[in-house]
Order: C-alpha cells, then structure tokens, then sequence
C-alpha cells in the first residue's frame, strides 16, 4: 500500500509517455507540481529509449519499462494512465492492488466488463483508491455553472437536446495500427471521440432509461463504425440525439438543451471556455433574472489540469472522484446500449446489458458484419 504522508505532494506515475500524456497530462501536472499538490515521480513505457528520453525531458527521476516493477519499488499514490484503451483494466487493477489511485485516459475500457473489473478491484473501505476517468468537459467553469443552475431547477424541466461530435479523421489517422480495432480502440467515434461530449451530456441531463442508435462504416476500411447516430430518453421524460462522426471537414462539439424557461449551448472543438457557452431566455423571463444565468464568474476552461485539481482535493479527502464508479459508467453503458440498439436494430433500455449478453463483453457482440473475424475469446484460446 502506498503511505502518503498528508498535506504532502502525491508521488506521481505517469503510464504510456505518447502524444496524450505530452500535450495534455504533463502540462497538467506540472502546473499542480509548481503549487505542491503532486510530484511526478516515475514514467513507464514499453519503449525503453522512449520512456528514458520522455523522463530526461521531465526531469522525472525513474523510468521503467515495466510497470509491476514500477509499482513495487515506487509506490505511487496516484497512477496516471496514458495508454491504449485495451490495456487499461489490467493496468488499473494493478495500480489499484498496490494501493495507488488511478487517473485513466478515456476511453476507460473496451468494455462495460472491464470496466466493472476494475471497480470491483477498488479498495472498498470508503475511502479509496478509487480509478477515475479522464472526463475533463465536466470541470470547466461554464460546465459547473449550467449544471448548479439545471440541478438547482433555475432553467425549469429539460425538455429537448442534441449532442453533436462531428470530427474529421483522415487514412493516416487510422494507420495507428491500434486505432479502428475492437479489440484495441473498443469503439469508433461513439466510443474514442463522442464520449466527451456524451459524457458532459449525461452530467448535465441525469439518468437515462433508453437508447435507439445507428451506425455505419461510410469512409475508413476499419472493423469499428466512423459515423453513428442515436436517440435517447432520460428519465425524467427528457429526448435526446446524438451524434459521433469522424467524416465531418467542417469539425464542431456541440450541446444544447432547451428547457423550459431557456436554451443552453455549448459550441466548440476540443475545449470550451465560459464564452462558448450561451444561454437564451424563454419569452417572459425577466431580463435580471437571465442575466444572473449568464454570469458564469471566473473563467476556468475544460481541461485535464481543471479536473486533476479536483481529483487530488478528492484524492487528500479519501472521496470517490465523480469520474469513478457509477460517475462513468453510465456513459460507458450510454455509449454499450447504442452499438447494441444500432446493430440489432432494437432499442435498449438502461440495465439490460450484464453478464451472459454478448455486449457487455464485446461493443461489436459478435453481430454479423461487425464483429472482427478472429474475437478475443478465440485469441485467448488460441
């Protein structure tokens, strides 16, 4: 188990030392490492010659190419993983049985029983190590206000919105010989792009009972689709659509929500700030009133280093982080529901996929014209 003296720095492991933990998570955590709240301690790659001149880069004391080693001598309090998705459950449970947090690069696993793998691996005593999920959109300023003012009742009853990730990706991308693949990625855009913005979505809306999707592979030769499409009902009656593409030249992130008394959106790329966000008052509502709802204070954008401050306050006071636990799986299930609705051709309600149905092991469920020709079932025999 790690001994973290309080108060003092988290020593810190960075996993995977790609182009994710260069230009988003170093940043990150050397800003908090300026203020004293983390210390970057160890760096682990399969790639010894990358590991070691990514550590020299960073002034990071230990490299290794192995990651229980790492573990072992180490001790981290906090294991940040930058890896490929299919990896992840087995590097978190690691992380998690030597008494380290976990900080995960989304998308979380390539499936809902990797992902329950790795909560039931948690500690259990109610305070930690817990795995979290990189969901940054969440921690944004302009995030935090429009979900105090929609949990608050301000804005009166959701009624309608639209999730909207149309990137654009071209044949180079997908060379990556990971990327495209069940097996690897878990997912095309609904699961490796879309689950940002599907993710702030479910934040903001709450709970959702049922998904109707659709998918296609229109352009890239991969095994996953590179453009899907749903609709979802929530519980309290709210409608929704969603859509994830990696076809899309003109690129945007999108959200908007109309409720009764006004419509939020959200419009942007990879990142907001608070003058992304707009909000529009329905007729009626007096003009102090909507301007208060515009006030979003300070400007704080989305970014990994906004939630690593919160998940290391979290971290210090033993709390579940909201990306942990039942915080992200409901956007995994979301994200599960949608392939199996789009490649059955039924919909799914929220609780029906579990043990023994065939998504819950596999996003593509062995569906015909879907699933890869070798499953990972068959690897593992083989």
């Amino acid at each position: 188990m790690s001994s973290h003296v309080p108060n003092a720095p988290l020593r810190t492991a960075v996993v995977g030392t790609g182009s994710i933990a260069r230009s988003s998570h170093l940043p990150a955590l050397r800003k908090l490492a300026a203020e004293g709240e983390v210390e970057v301690v160890a760096a682990v790659d399969v790639d010894g010659p990358a590991v070691r001149a990514f550590a020299d880069e960073f002034g990071i004391p230990q490299a290794s190419t192995d990651l229980h080693t790492m573990l072992t001598e180490v001790r981290p309090d906090l294991v940040v993983l930058c890896t490929p998705p299919a990896v992840h459950r087995e590097q978190a449970v690691a992380a998690l049985a030597a008494g380290a947090w976990v900080w995960c690069e989304k998308p979380p696993c390539p499936s809902l029983a990797d992902y329950d793998a790795v909560e039931a691996a948690e500690q259990g005593d109610g305070a930690g190590p817990y795995a979290s999920v990189v969901f940054q959109h969440r921690f944004g300023s302009g995030a935090r206000h429009v979900r105090a003012l929609m949990r608050g009742g301000a804005l009166g009853r959701p009624l309608v919105a639209h999730c909207q990730t149309t990137w654009y990706r071209d044949q180079a991308y997908y060379a990556v010989p990971w990327r495209g693949r069940w097996a690897t990625e878990g997912g095309g855009p609904a699961m490796g792009h879309g689950i940002h913005q599907t993710d702030l979505l479910l934040d903001l809306m709450g709970p959702w009972t049922e998904v109707r999707g659709m998918a296609a592979r229109l352009v890239h030769d991969v095994e996953t689709e590179d453009v899907s499409t749903a609709l979802v009902r929530f519980a309290d009656g709210a409608v929704a659509t969603l859509v994830n593409s990696v076809l899309s030249p003109d690129e945007v992130s999108r959200i908007r929500i109309d409720c009764e008394l006004a419509t939020v959106e959200l419009t942007h790329l990879y990142g907001y700030r608070n003058a992304d966000w707009r909000i529009t008052p329905a007729p009626g509502v007096p003009e102090e009133t909507a301007a208060a709802w515009r006030d979003f204070g300070a400007d704080e954008p989305s970014s990994h280093q906004a939630q690593l401050r919160v998940l290391v306050d979290d971290i210090r006071n033993g709390r579940r982080h909201s990306t942990s636990g039942a915080g992200a799986r409901r956007t995994m299930e979301l994200i599960t529901a949608l392939y199996k609705s789009a490649f059955t051709g039924a919909p799914v309600r929220a609780g029906d996929i579990g043990p023994g149905d065939p998504y819950y092991t596999e996003l593509h469920g062995g569906a015909p014209g879907w699933a890869p020709a070798v499953t990972r079932e068959e690897e593992d025999r083989a």
